[in-house]
């Protein structure tokens, strides 16, 4: 259960949604996105409501979820506005599958592409009507540890060619570190556990992206943020900062 979050995120920001397994991060990303309702509150995007699920967002999961019955390029046409003409719907397609790495892979069918392939292509169908707001869950989650390094890449270049606001919710501190602008962790209140997840803490990454993951700034931002989530300050350099969900 969420209570009292109240988050202000500018246009074109990457903000990281941290917290332990159950806090409620993917809630909250689902209401952001329309697909859940909050009890009491509102959501807004631009200084309007969001009513339902909103064509301005658009989300990404941990697993591609692509059709395989359909090519990639058929399965990022999904993404597109109802209504786009044919032509400017495939030109769309071709820049996109470009703008993730996909170029010449448009024809083949997601049993033929890597786990890699597969989460760019879902990435290019979530870019494709050009939302406002790009919702990430764990989308890099299921990877292997080199191919996420290259998509966190890949999802600063996309970010600085498209750049929407993105929301992410990630177990993997050093991801937090390494994409976002702020990061946000959530977490129950120890005098009052019963009253659901709030916003425990709000760090600002400093540096401009690409940052350096060895820096010793950050170091020291990722102890205290593995602290906050209740890991041993002594795990915190040099070790792993990935929580297993």
């Amino acid at each position: 259960m969420l209570a009292g979050i109240d988050l202000d995120i500018r246009a074109g920001e990457i903000v990281a949604i941290l917290g332990p397994s159950g806090c409620g991060k993917s809630t909250l990303l689902r209401q952001i996105g329309g697909l859940d309702s909050p009890d009491t509150g509102d959501i807004e995007i631009d200084g309007s409501a969001l009513v339902g699920i909103d064509q301005r967002c658009a989300v990404a999961f941990q697993e591609p979820r692509l059709l395989p019955w359909r090519s990639i390029s058929r399965n990022i046409e999904i993404g597109l506005a109802r209504g786009t003409d044919r032509e400017i719907g495939r030109a769309r397609v071709e820049e996109l599958l470009g703008l993730v790495h996909l170029t010449g892979s448009g024809d083949l069918r997601p049993r033929q592409v890597s786990g890699g392939m597969a989460q760019r292509a879902a990435l290019a169908r979530a870019l494709a009507r050009g939302p406002g707001v790009l919702l990430l869950d764990e989308p890099f989650g299921a990877l292997d540890a080199l191919t996420r390094l290259r998509m966190q890449d890949l999802l600063l270049d996309v970010h600085s060619a498209e750049p929407a606001t993105i929301v992410l919710v990630t177990h993997d501190v050093d991801e937090a570190l390494y994409l976002a602008d702020r990061v946000v962790l959530l977490g129950a209140d120890p005098a009052d556990p019963g009253a659901g997840s709030g916003i425990a803490r709000t760090v600002t990454v400093p540096g401009a992206r690409p940052r350096d993951r060895a820096d010793a700034e950050l170091a020291r931002i990722r102890s205290e943020l593995l602290a906050g989530l209740g890991v041993p300050s002594h795990h915190g350099a040099g070790s792993a900062a990935s929580l297993a969900s």
